[in-house]
């Protein structure tokens, strides 16, 4: 048993200078890859192993893990609740890894978690977040405000800061204080607001909500924004589209809208402004 625990213990080192550093790191992240056994026992594991494998943490030219992320994702908060949209493209650098995706992870009945970032770590929290939402009803014996929901979730993604995590999500819904709409990120990062876009084609997204935004929009025209949103994003950033996905957060619980493929919706568009500046020029001639 002793030596079995040897095995597994962390060798102690004497650092004499970086290049022995250097090759601890290395040695440790290849036996984290050998087998999938991950990093027992290894400390700085996780860090080693992205920094020699993936250019995610350093600048390796001849990292062979790409790990170039690309997504559009919105929220925002109006009069009539929290309309959430997101396209379903997955990308791994300039590779069309999926047109499928499905951004949007359903908390619980009322709560809804967007997806930006790692597909791997998006889901797997905001499925750890959902457990730990129904033990808080189970416990309390009420709902789980949206403001507690995104605290778990921040707190948790905080212990885990600078080991890789990479995370842009935001947490909607609608509790006894009315709808609510928070930001986390990775980093434990945690905002409220009414408006957010998370993704590659995000300036896109923003363009357009920052043109037509309102808080007294009617439930028609809100969704209607988000749809155009995406649009916009899918048709402008090479990393998103294929289609759009859209839910309407309201008093009673999340609604999925639709879904809409991105391409037709985009020349729909086109040849309705077409038609509008014909007539516009039809009237002043």
């Amino acid at each position: 048993m002793n030596s079995v625990l040897a095995q597994l213990q962390p060798p102690k080192h004497h650092f004499g200078d970086d290049e022995d550093r250097r090759e601890l790191e290395r040695d440790a992240a290849e036996w984290g890859s050998m087998g999938g056994f991950g990093n027992l026992g290894r400390s700085g594991a996780p860090s080693a192993f992205l920094n020699l494998h993936t250019d995610s943490m350093s600048a390796n030219p001849q990292a062979k893990i790409k790990l170039a992320h690309g997504t559009t994702t919105l929220a925002f908060r109006f009069k009539g609740g929290i309309i959430v949209a997101v396209d379903s493209r997955a990308t791994a650098g300039s590779y069309i890894a999926s047109g499928t995706v499905k951004k949007v992870i359903e908390i619980n009945p009322y709560l809804l978690g967007t997806m930006a970032g790692g597909a791997a770590d998006c889901q797997y929290w905001e499925t750890y977040l959902g457990m730990q939402c129904r033990l808080h009803e189970l416990r309390n014996k009420e709902r789980i405000s949206v403001a507690a929901a995104s605290k778990i979730l921040s707190n948790i993604v905080y212990q885990y800061k600078g080991m890789g995590l990479s995370m842009g999500t935001m947490i909607c819904g609608w509790d006894k204080t009315g709808p609510a709409l928070f930001y986390v990120d990775s980093d434990g990062q945690r905002l409220k607001g009414d408006l957010f876009s998370v993704g590659s084609g995000s300036t896109f997204a923003y363009g357009v909500l920052d043109q037509g935004y309102s808080y007294d929009l009617s439930d028609e025209d809100a969704q209607e924004l988000g749809r155009r949103s995406i649009i916009a994003a899918g048709h402008r950033d090479a990393y998103s589209g294929n289609t759009c996905n859209l839910f309407h957060v309201r008093q009673d619980g999340w609604e999925f809208i639709g879904n809409y493929d991105v391409n037709e919706l985009w020349y729909e568009y086109e040849a309705k402004k077409k038609a509008a500046r014909e007539e516009a020029m039809a009237v002043e001639a």
